[in-house]
């Protein structure tokens, strides 16, 4: 079973970030146990600097945003840019 922390201190893009950790999860069929961490001393120790962050299993996968999830055919949903 894996261990999705969520760190962050509960404000909207944490909780949205839980939300799509949770549907990704359990999109996926992965036995999860999901834990807030919103104290920041404890979200420090991590070495995280910038919130919401997601640590699966005690290590950090990224920081400082919120993924997407990505369209079930595999790809990633993008916004068209003008270059």
């Amino acid at each position: 079973m894996k261990t999705l922390q969520i760190l962050g201190t509960g404000c909207p893009k944490c909780m949205k970030l839980a939300e799509n950790t949770e549907a990704a999860a359990n999109h996926l069929g992965i036995p999860y146990r999901m834990e807030k961490v919103t104290e920041i001393t404890k979200i420090m120790a991590f070495g995280v600097m910038a919130t919401p962050a997601l640590a699966v299993d005690g290590a950090v996968k990224f920081s400082g945003k919120i993924r997407r999830r990505k369209k079930s055919n595999g790809s990633s949903p993008r916004r068209d840019r003008a270059r």
